[in-house]
Protein backbone atom coordinates (compact mmCIF):
# COMPACT_ATOMS: atom_id res chain seq x y z
CA UNK A 1 0.00 0.00 0.00
CA UNK A 2 1.27 3.49 -0.88
CA UNK A 3 2.25 5.50 2.18
CA UNK A 4 0.08 8.53 2.82
CA UNK A 5 1.72 11.95 3.20
CA UNK A 6 2.54 12.90 6.77
CA UNK A 7 1.08 15.96 8.44
CA UNK A 8 2.63 15.04 11.78
CA UNK A 9 4.67 17.80 13.44
CA UNK A 10 6.09 15.74 16.30
CA UNK A 11 9.63 16.90 17.05
CA UNK A 12 9.11 20.32 15.47
CA UNK A 13 9.44 23.61 17.36
CA UNK A 14 7.37 26.50 16.02
CA UNK A 15 7.49 30.22 16.71
CA UNK A 16 4.14 31.92 16.03
CA UNK A 17 3.98 35.71 16.06
CA UNK A 18 0.76 37.53 16.83
CA UNK A 19 -0.32 34.46 18.79
CA UNK A 20 -2.30 36.27 21.48
CA UNK A 21 -5.62 36.25 19.61
CA UNK A 22 -7.43 35.62 16.34
CA UNK A 23 -5.83 33.62 13.55
CA UNK A 24 -2.42 33.54 15.25
CA UNK A 25 -3.80 31.97 18.40
CA UNK A 26 -5.80 29.45 16.36
CA UNK A 27 -2.79 28.42 14.28
CA UNK A 28 -0.64 28.05 17.40
CA UNK A 29 -3.21 25.69 18.91
CA UNK A 30 -3.37 23.79 15.61
CA UNK A 31 0.39 23.28 15.43
CA UNK A 32 0.44 22.09 19.04
CA UNK A 33 -2.37 19.63 18.32
CA UNK A 34 -0.30 18.30 15.39
CA UNK A 35 2.61 17.59 17.74
CA UNK A 36 4.80 20.68 17.61
CA UNK A 37 6.15 22.54 20.61
CA UNK A 38 5.00 26.13 20.19
CA UNK A 39 6.50 29.46 21.22
CA UNK A 40 3.59 31.90 21.47
CA UNK A 41 4.88 35.41 20.72
CA UNK A 42 3.13 38.78 20.94
CA UNK A 43 3.00 41.94 23.02
CA UNK A 44 -0.01 40.93 25.17
CA UNK A 45 1.67 38.37 27.40
CA UNK A 46 -1.36 37.76 29.62
CA UNK A 47 -3.26 36.38 26.62
CA UNK A 48 -0.26 34.30 25.59
CA UNK A 49 -0.15 32.72 29.04
CA UNK A 50 -3.81 31.74 28.76
CA UNK A 51 -3.21 30.10 25.36
CA UNK A 52 -0.15 28.29 26.72
CA UNK A 53 -2.24 26.91 29.59
CA UNK A 54 -4.85 25.68 27.11
CA UNK A 55 -2.19 23.88 25.06
CA UNK A 56 -0.73 22.30 28.20
CA UNK A 57 -4.17 21.16 29.33
CA UNK A 58 -4.58 19.36 26.02
CA UNK A 59 -1.24 17.57 26.38
CA UNK A 60 0.93 19.91 24.35
CA UNK A 61 3.95 22.08 25.11
CA UNK A 62 4.02 25.85 24.74
CA UNK A 63 5.93 28.85 26.01
CA UNK A 64 4.69 32.47 26.03
CA UNK A 65 7.25 35.02 24.83
CA UNK A 66 6.93 38.80 24.74
CA UNK A 67 7.65 40.17 21.26
CA UNK A 68 7.38 43.47 19.43
CA UNK A 69 8.04 42.60 15.78
CA UNK A 70 8.81 46.21 14.88
CA UNK A 71 12.02 46.14 16.96
CA UNK A 72 14.96 44.06 15.78
CA UNK A 73 16.31 43.65 19.32
CA UNK A 74 12.98 42.27 20.51
CA UNK A 75 12.88 39.86 17.55
CA UNK A 76 16.41 38.58 18.24
CA UNK A 77 15.60 38.11 21.92
CA UNK A 78 12.37 36.24 21.13
CA UNK A 79 14.08 33.81 18.74
CA UNK A 80 16.80 33.10 21.29
CA UNK A 81 14.27 32.67 24.11
CA UNK A 82 12.06 30.35 22.04
CA UNK A 83 14.98 28.03 21.35
CA UNK A 84 16.16 28.17 24.95
CA UNK A 85 12.70 27.26 26.23
CA UNK A 86 11.65 24.62 23.71
CA UNK A 87 14.66 23.37 21.75
CA UNK A 88 15.89 23.80 18.17
CA UNK A 89 13.50 25.95 16.15
CA UNK A 90 12.24 24.61 12.83
CA UNK A 91 9.13 26.61 11.90
CA UNK A 92 8.17 30.29 11.87
CA UNK A 93 4.60 31.46 11.35
CA UNK A 94 4.79 35.20 10.61
CA UNK A 95 1.29 36.28 11.62
CA UNK A 96 1.61 39.54 13.59
CA UNK A 97 -0.47 42.25 11.98
CA UNK A 98 -2.56 45.38 12.47
CA UNK A 99 -4.92 47.38 10.31
CA UNK A 100 -6.15 50.95 9.99
CA UNK A 101 -9.41 51.43 8.07
CA UNK A 102 -9.81 54.95 6.66
CA UNK A 103 -10.32 56.51 3.24
CA UNK A 104 -6.97 57.01 1.55
CA UNK A 105 -7.07 60.80 1.88
CA UNK A 106 -7.58 60.49 5.63
CA UNK A 107 -4.68 58.10 6.15
CA UNK A 108 -1.89 59.82 8.06
CA UNK A 109 1.82 59.15 7.86
CA UNK A 110 1.56 57.65 11.36
CA UNK A 111 -1.20 55.29 10.17
CA UNK A 112 0.95 54.17 7.25
CA UNK A 113 4.03 53.62 9.39
CA UNK A 114 2.08 51.72 12.05
CA UNK A 115 0.70 49.22 9.53
CA UNK A 116 3.79 48.84 7.35
CA UNK A 117 6.15 48.57 10.32
CA UNK A 118 4.14 45.73 11.81
CA UNK A 119 2.80 43.85 8.80
CA UNK A 120 5.76 44.09 6.43
CA UNK A 121 8.88 45.32 8.21
CA UNK A 122 8.03 43.15 11.22
CA UNK A 123 7.60 40.07 9.04
CA UNK A 124 10.92 40.80 7.32
CA UNK A 125 12.78 41.34 10.60
CA UNK A 126 11.42 38.11 12.04
CA UNK A 127 12.03 36.06 8.90
CA UNK A 128 15.57 37.42 8.59
CA UNK A 129 16.42 36.65 12.22
CA UNK A 130 14.84 33.19 12.09
CA UNK A 131 16.51 32.27 8.79
CA UNK A 132 19.90 33.55 9.96
CA UNK A 133 19.50 31.49 13.14
CA UNK A 134 18.91 28.33 11.08
CA UNK A 135 21.60 29.00 8.48
CA UNK A 136 24.23 29.70 11.15
CA UNK A 137 23.47 26.28 12.63
CA UNK A 138 23.13 24.41 9.34
CA UNK A 139 19.54 23.41 10.06
CA UNK A 140 16.59 23.23 7.65
CA UNK A 141 13.27 24.85 8.42
CA UNK A 142 10.06 26.44 7.22
CA UNK A 143 8.66 29.96 7.18
CA UNK A 144 4.95 30.51 6.60
CA UNK A 145 3.95 34.14 6.12
CA UNK A 146 0.31 34.99 6.76
CA UNK A 147 -0.63 37.25 3.87
CA UNK A 148 -4.18 38.03 2.75
CA UNK A 149 -6.52 37.95 -0.21
CA UNK A 150 -6.12 41.75 0.01
CA UNK A 151 -2.51 41.35 -1.05
CA UNK A 152 -3.86 40.02 -4.34
CA UNK A 153 -6.86 42.27 -4.95
CA UNK A 154 -8.07 45.73 -3.97
CA UNK A 155 -10.52 47.20 -1.50
CA UNK A 156 -11.35 50.70 -0.33
CA UNK A 157 -10.12 52.25 2.91
CA UNK A 158 -7.17 49.91 3.54
CA UNK A 159 -4.29 51.38 1.51
CA UNK A 160 -1.53 50.59 4.00
CA UNK A 161 -2.82 47.10 4.78
CA UNK A 162 -3.19 46.05 1.14
CA UNK A 163 0.24 47.48 0.28
CA UNK A 164 1.82 45.62 3.20
CA UNK A 165 0.22 42.30 2.31
CA UNK A 166 1.13 42.65 -1.37
CA UNK A 167 4.69 43.38 -0.29
CA UNK A 168 4.68 40.35 2.01
CA UNK A 169 3.67 38.10 -0.88
CA UNK A 170 6.55 39.33 -3.01
CA UNK A 171 8.92 39.12 -0.05
CA UNK A 172 7.85 35.50 0.40
CA UNK A 173 8.94 34.69 -3.15
CA UNK A 174 12.30 36.42 -2.80
CA UNK A 175 13.01 34.68 0.51
CA UNK A 176 12.05 31.34 -1.03
CA UNK A 177 14.47 31.88 -3.91
CA UNK A 178 17.39 32.93 -1.71
CA UNK A 179 16.90 30.45 1.14
CA UNK A 180 16.23 27.29 -0.88
CA UNK A 181 19.94 26.44 -0.97
CA UNK A 182 19.92 26.51 2.81
CA UNK A 183 16.96 24.07 2.93
CA UNK A 184 14.64 26.73 4.34
CA UNK A 185 11.24 26.65 2.65
CA UNK A 186 9.24 29.88 2.53
CA UNK A 187 5.57 30.06 1.60
CA UNK A 188 2.56 32.26 2.25
CA UNK A 189 -0.99 31.55 3.31
CA UNK A 190 -3.46 34.12 1.99
CA UNK A 191 -6.71 33.94 3.95
CA UNK A 192 -9.87 35.63 2.82
CA UNK A 193 -12.29 37.09 5.33
CA UNK A 194 -12.05 34.82 8.38
CA UNK A 195 -14.32 35.40 11.35
CA UNK A 196 -12.50 36.21 14.60
CA UNK A 197 -13.30 38.19 17.74
CA UNK A 198 -11.84 41.24 15.99
CA UNK A 199 -14.26 41.30 13.05
CA UNK A 200 -17.19 39.16 14.19
CA UNK A 201 -19.62 42.04 14.76
CA UNK A 202 -18.96 43.47 11.30
CA UNK A 203 -19.16 40.13 9.49
CA UNK A 204 -22.51 39.39 11.15
CA UNK A 205 -23.89 42.82 10.24
CA UNK A 206 -25.87 43.64 7.13
CA UNK A 207 -22.72 44.99 5.47
CA UNK A 208 -20.90 41.78 6.38
CA UNK A 209 -23.65 39.68 4.87
CA UNK A 210 -23.40 41.69 1.65
CA UNK A 211 -19.67 41.00 1.59
CA UNK A 212 -20.24 37.28 2.09
CA UNK A 213 -22.71 37.27 -0.80
CA UNK A 214 -19.89 38.33 -3.14
CA UNK A 215 -17.75 35.35 -2.16
CA UNK A 216 -18.31 32.39 -4.53
CA UNK A 217 -18.85 29.97 -1.61
CA UNK A 218 -21.35 32.48 -0.16
CA UNK A 219 -19.85 32.55 3.33
CA UNK A 220 -16.91 33.99 5.19
CA UNK A 221 -14.26 31.66 6.51
CA UNK A 222 -13.81 30.18 9.94
CA UNK A 223 -10.37 29.69 11.50
CA UNK A 224 -10.67 25.93 10.99
CA UNK A 225 -10.80 26.52 7.23
CA UNK A 226 -7.10 27.42 7.34
CA UNK A 227 -6.00 24.19 9.00
CA UNK A 228 -5.38 21.98 5.97
CA UNK A 229 -3.27 24.53 4.10
CA UNK A 230 -1.31 25.44 7.23
CA UNK A 231 -0.46 21.82 8.00
CA UNK A 232 0.53 21.20 4.38
CA UNK A 233 3.05 24.06 4.44
CA UNK A 234 4.37 23.15 7.91
CA UNK A 235 4.64 19.36 7.62
CA UNK A 236 6.59 16.71 5.69
CA UNK A 237 3.68 16.58 3.25
CA UNK A 238 4.83 19.94 1.85
CA UNK A 239 8.53 19.13 1.54
CA UNK A 240 8.74 20.20 -2.13
CA UNK A 241 6.73 23.42 -1.83
CA UNK A 242 8.51 26.76 -1.63
CA UNK A 243 7.64 30.18 -3.00
CA UNK A 244 3.94 29.30 -3.08
CA UNK A 245 1.03 31.52 -2.08
CA UNK A 246 -1.97 29.42 -1.11
CA UNK A 247 -5.28 31.29 -1.07
CA UNK A 248 -7.90 30.09 1.40
CA UNK A 249 -10.69 32.50 0.64
CA UNK A 250 -13.78 30.70 -0.61
CA UNK A 251 -12.96 31.82 -4.15
CA UNK A 252 -13.00 35.51 -3.25
CA UNK A 253 -9.73 36.15 -5.07
CA UNK A 254 -11.16 35.04 -8.41
CA UNK A 255 -14.56 36.67 -8.03
CA UNK A 256 -15.39 39.82 -9.97
CA UNK A 257 -14.74 43.03 -8.06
Amino acid sequence: MTALPSFDLAGQVALVTGASSGIGRHLALLLAAAGAKVALAARRTELLAEAARKIAAEGGTASPIELDVTRSDSVAAAVAEAERALGPLSLLVNNAGVTVAKPVLEHTEADWDHVLDTNLKGAWLTAREFASHLVDRGRPGRIVNIASVLGLRTIRHLPAYTAAKAGLIHLTRVLAMELARHRVLVNALAPGYVETDFNRDFLRSEAGHRLAARIPLRRVGQPDDLDGAMLLLASPAGAYITGAVISVDGGHGVAAI
